[in-house]
This record gives structure tokens, sequence and C-alpha cells, in this order.
């Protein structure tokens, strides 16, 4: 079978070139094609970090190993990371979190053992990064959240979950502020849930995550989350284990999946081959059994983690009473005990099973679209205004554009709301939300919206609008703070 295979930037070849060694040893049945991604791509004038030939290898062989990758620093660059996660349409990132026995955390310490999976959302969310500056002093950025994309990403976890023997499923979510972006993600995950009733299911406030995580990790077993949520929650899981050098990653889409390590390129000891290969190892065995190759993923993991027990380290972890290794050093640690079996955590050597190749010839992209089950509604429009003035003025003057169609309901200023009530005391920027709302309750349409825009645009700079939809009885927007 071929991958594509990026080196990676900084210290990323040097740990490639160590994995790569182990799975020769192991006679992994793979063929690499290597592909130029990263920062040096970036520097050749590429704007997304990669070759158009690179394009190509990855959508026609369907995998990508990739190492560690730089985004060059200045305005304009998007992250290659995301940028290829989000072309190809990973839309679940796959993190496991484990206790390893020779890295020494606090709670391996405790005899605490962590066996968690992170699923985030890897598409939407604030990293669609739509963002615009809509004064001189407020910037603006769009939070997606779907509904056919949470659900694609939450089966996704509760299959895992199944595949994994898990016994517990858990949202984490902001919906007690964000009713309506992670309001609709805990409702597709219940959804979701009721297909699964073998698994136990509960959601949990993510900053009461956070909290339970650094007490009692042991506790959870599978989380799926949003992507900014999920971004966050995954780096503190990683400091759970050791760190990233221990967490692997892999993104997952039906048609194209990405397996690479998260940490950073560290630019200060690329080179010197210092650099600890784990979390790019961890990551290139969830690819192997991705791939079917269950007995080789067994047999190089078995030996990664006695390795580790018998206290085999590069210099960033591990017992300072014993001498590090260098990255080649533990690559052929790792390679002498194949066959081995580790005191705890041994992985089952399971017979390879035969992969299943993916049709990659797609005509069109793929449309993602639920069942609209209610009639929508036009019943008012936010009109986001650009002005210093206080707001009885801004009130006045709406007032004067509503006609016979309209009403001014209310105006806020950063979400809180400061006519028709509001305190002296909340402060102000220079961009505030008219909601206008139809006045008897009767529909609106587009003309309308746009009727009123010409009207209120000669008094004030609109910097955007936002229709104010309902489906059936349910209102499609969220209220001010003091609405």
């Amino acid at each position: 079978m071929k991958i594509a295979v990026a080196k990676g930037d900084g210290i990323g070849p040097e740990i490639m070139e160590a994995v790569l060694k182990i799975f020769k040893a192991n006679k992994v049945p793979l063929e690499y094609e290597f592909v130029d991604i990263g920062k040096w791509v970036f520097d050749k004038g590429f704007s997304n970090g990669m070759t158009p030939e690179a394009k190509q290898v990855i959508e026609t062989v369907g995998i990508l190993f990739k190492g560690p990758m730089e985004t060059p620093k200045g305005k304009g660059v998007k992250s290659i990371n995301v940028t290829a996660r989000k072309t190809w349409n990973t839309y679940a990132n796959n993190r496991v979190f484990q206790t390893l026995h020779g890295v020494d955390t606090v709670f391996s310490k405790a005899g605490i053992l962590i066996d968690i999976t992170v699923v985030r959302e890897n598409i939407e969310d604030t990293y669609g990064g739509v963002e615009h500056m809509q004064t001189h002093d407020v910037a603006l950025s769009r939070r997606f959240i779907t509904r056919p994309g949470s659900l694609q990403l939450i089966r996704y976890a509760f299959e895992m979950a199944k595949k994994k023997n898990a016994k517990r499923v858990t949202c984490s979510h902001k919906a007690n502020i964000m009713k309506i972006t992670d309001g609709l993600f805990l409702d597709c995950f219940y959804e979701v849930a009721k297909e699964y009733p073998e698994l136990k299911s509960d959601d949990v406030i993510v900053d009461d995550l956070c909290m339970k995580l650094v007490t009692r990790p042991d506790t959870f077993d599978v989380v799926v989350l949003t992507n900014l949520q999920g971004d966050i929650v995954s780096d503190l899981c990683a400091g759970l284990v050791g760190g990233l050098g221990f967490a692997p990653s892999a993104n997952i889409g039906d048609h194209i999946c990405i397996f690479e390590a998260v940490h950073g390129t560290a630019p200060d000891i690329a080179g010197k081959n210092i650099a600890n290969p784990t979390a790019l190892l961890l990551s290139g065995i969830a690819m192997l059994r991705h791939l079917g190759f269950m007995e080789n993923a067994a047999i190089i993991e078995n030996a990664l983690l006695y390795s580790l027990e018998n206290g085999v380290h590069t210099g960033d972890f591990g017992n300072k009473n014993y001498p590090s290794v260098n990255t080649t050093q533990f690559a052929d640690s790792v390679i002498s005990n194949f066959g081995k079996i580790p005191a705890q955590g041994a992985k089952p050597i399971l017979p390879n099973m035969p992969a299943t190749p993916t049709n990659f010839k797609l005509e069109k992209n793929p449309m993602l679209v639920s069942k609209e089950m209610e009639e929508e509604k036009i019943v008012g429009v936010d009109m986001f205004i650009e002005s210093a003035e206080q707001p009885l003025m801004i009130a006045k003057k709406c007032e004067r554009h509503a006609g016979v169609k309209f009403k001014l309901l209310s105006i806020s200023n950063r979400g809180t709301q400061v006519w028709p009530t509001g305190s002296v005391y909340t402060n102000l920027v220079n961009q505030y939300n008219a909601r206008f709302e139809s006045l008897d309750g009767e529909p609106l349409n587009q003309q309308d919206i746009i009727g009123l825009y010409v009207s209120l645009s000669g008094n004030f700079k609109i910097c955007s609008l936002e229709l104010l939809n309902t489906w059936g009885d349910i209102r499609a927007y969220s209220l001010a703070q003091g609405q």
C-alpha cells in the first residue's frame, strides 16, 4: 500500500526517519511517496504550503503521514495544518491520551491510570478563520456550527467508542452561554446517542470538564467537543500524560486521513539527533491500525511500551539517573524489543486485516444538507451599526427608519442591552446592534430587509446584518444580556 509522507520542518525529518526505520525493521507493507509540504514550501511562494504535485498525490493515495509543520509568521498566511485538515474534510481529530509507564507524571506517581480519547471537531467553529474589522475598534470572528458537520463527527465518536469497547461518551460544551451554536452541537449529541443505548451518554460544561480532568482524569473515557474547545482540552490532556511529546493525533475523513505529530518543530534542537520521536511513532501506530496492519501495530507498540518501562528515554523526559539516548538510539531500542511484552498496557497481537480501498474519484463536492423539518420565516433583522453616540440618540434615529413594517425592539453593545433599558455603568464601544422585529408579527422578506438597510444607511455605516429567523415555533437567534 502506498501512502504520502511529509517529513515536516525543524526536527520533523529526523523523527520521521526514526519512525520509518522502525516500520522497515518490522516489515510494515507500506510504500512511501514523499511530498513537499511545510514552511520551506511557503517560502518558495506556494501560499497554501504545499505543491500542486503533493496535493495530487495525497488525493490519490488517501493517507498523509506528516511530521510537525511550522506556519510562517505574518498576516495572510494560514496554518498548513489547519488548511490540510479543512481542505480534505478530515472532520474528526482523534487523540488518545494514555498513561505510559516510564513517563512520570503526578498521576502515574499516584497510581492513577489515564485512558482518555478526545474527539475534536476539525472543520468548523472559529477555525473557519472568517474575520473582519467592522470598525477601527471592533473585530468580528464568525463561528460556524452546522447540524450535518456535528452529526458526522458525533456519529464517528460513538462508532469509535463502540469499537474500542468504551463505556462512556461525554459531550463537552458551553451551551449555557452559546445557546444557539453549542446548543445545536449538544442537541446533535443526544440525537445520535439514542442510536447507541449500550453506551453511557452524558454532557459537561467545558470549564467544569477542565477542572475535573486535572483532579480525576481517570473518570473519563471518550470526550467529544467542538473545534476550539477540543483544541484546548486536547493539549490539557497531553499535559496529564507527560506533554505533547506523547500525544498522537489522527485526523479522520471519509476519503482522506492525516496522521501527525502535533508538537512543535523545535528548531533549537533540529539537526542534533536528540528529539523524542514517541508522539510521531504513536501516530504512526494509529495509522497502521487504521489501515488494518493490526499485528505490526501491536508488535511495535508493545516494543515501545517495553522500552519506556525499562527506562529508555531521550533527554526531554525520563529518569535522569539513567543516561538519555538520541533519536536514532531510541528507534534502535524499540526495534531490539520487537516480540517483548510490557508489564503494563500490553496490546493483543491480532492478525493483519486486508485494507479496504476508498473511492477517491469524486466528481463533485459532497453537499451536507439535513432536511428542514419546519417552515422558515424571517421575523426581523439585527443591524450592526457604527456609532459613537449614546443609545438614546441612536434609538431616536433608528425609530425614524422603522416605517410600517418594523419596530425597533432593542439596542445592544457587545451583547449587552443598552436600550430601552440598561445601565449608565455599561462601557460602550463604537458598534451597536439595533434589533428590528416585524410589526404585528407579520412575516418579512429579504426585500423588506434591504429597504430598511438602505433607509438606515442614511444615518449610519452598517457593518453587517443578520436575519432573525424562526423555524416553526423555535426562535433561531439569541437575546442580548438583559433583554
